[in-house]
């Protein structure tokens, strides 16, 4: 399986610290999780139906036509390869979430990682094309008006563009959600991430109706447990809630940037969820921050000077002045 942010328990044993004593910054989870309000231990018992509001609400919060509720994205991101046949050719603009190249590699297709400005070089030869907007781990975003250029292109030979919508949360105007009753266009997004529930796995995935059918056959029955269903609808239709969410959002990711530059380590990009540098230092900081019990998210590289680090949102004043002594003491320890 391929290496993401989140292992914490991981760290923990590798570096003889307790969970308990860590400051995990290595996901680009808000670290403020939506209060859940208890769950019914009739919603334990019965399987999870389809008639409880939660598709109206996810297509009202996302404004879309139609929407397919997943177990995380992440499930979709493996079973899309499955219904697109005959085996061809798949762009995936890199560097990104790891999980895209490898899940259509995997089903047997030929995949090129591209880079942005050679997209327009290659489109014509690929079948499928997926873009991560904004990405992850660079938070580059890209307008919807290129991705439907690109996505024009696609359709005229029977083509797909997979736009995986994860961190989009924060800047809803850049989704390409309400086009998603084009044919060949399929948006993913994740709820986790910006509610802060990862641990409730819920994704949505939006498309044509055909399709969305399609995946829901592939995917198979009950795949979404009652109440996770009951989370989701509660956290989509709150509406002052999100707002919050946005809000601190925004200025944390603000404040993190200010931080890093602070410390000479200005951000090379990065969203309202987290920051992200390229830097030689990677590798040094991030042993030097795990020693110390602060977890970031590494990209390693051949070459030491493109590797990168993700920092993800601290919690607290306490989470923020933690990271701040170690960015001092890095510093400080360097000269």
């Amino acid at each position: 399986m391929l290496e993401h942010g989140g292992r914490l328990r991981a760290a923990a044993q590798q570096y003889a610290i307790a969970e308990a004593d860590w400051l995990d910054l290595s996901t680009g989870i808000a670290p403020w999780s939506w209060p859940i309000a208890p769950v019914d231990a009739r919603d334990w018992a019965r399987l999870p139906e389809t008639d409880d509001g939660l598709e109206a609400a996810a297509c009202a919060y996302y404004n879309a036509a139609q929407v397919l509720p997943v177990p995380g994205s992440q499930a979709a991101i493996q079973a899309l390869p499955r219904l697109r046949g005959p085996v061809g050719k798949v762009g995936v603009l890199s560097p990104c979430y790891a999980e895209h190249a490898h899940a259509w590699r995997k089903s047997g297709f030929l995949v090129r990682e591209v880079l942005e400005r050679e997209v327009e070089h290659f489109i014509d030869v690929f079948n499928v094309l997926v873009v991560v907007n904004p990405n992850n781990p660079t938070g580059r975003l890209i307008a919807p008006e290129q991705l439907l250029k690109w996505h024009a292109r696609l359709v005229e030979r029977g083509g797909w563009l997979v736009v995986d919508e994860a961190f989009m949360d924060t800047a809803p105007a850049h989704s390409l959600a309400a086009e998603t009753w084009r044919s060949g266009l399929i948006v993913l997004r994740s709820f986790g991430k910006f509610f802060g529930l990862a641990g409730a796995r819920l994704g949505f995935v939006l498309a044509e109706a055909g399709l969305l059918q399609a995946l829901a056959s592939e995917i198979g029955p009950w795949a979404v447990s009652g109440p996770t269903r009951k989370v989701g609808l509660a956290c989509l239709s709150d509406l002052p809630g999100q707002q919050l969410q946005r809000e601190r959002c925004e200025y944390a990711a603000l404040r993190l940037s200010a931080l890093l530059s602070a410390h000479g380590l200005e951000p090379d990009g990065g969203c309202a969820l987290f920051q992200w540098l390229v830097t030689a230092h990677a590798e040094p900081l991030h042993e030097f921050a795990a020693r110390r019990g602060v977890l970031l998210r590494l990209f390693k590289a051949e070459r030491a000077e493109h590797s990168s680090l993700r920092f993800g949102l601290p919690h607290s004043e306490a989470d923020w002045q933690r990271l701040e002594t170690l960015l001092h003491d890095y510093r400080k320890d360097l000269k």
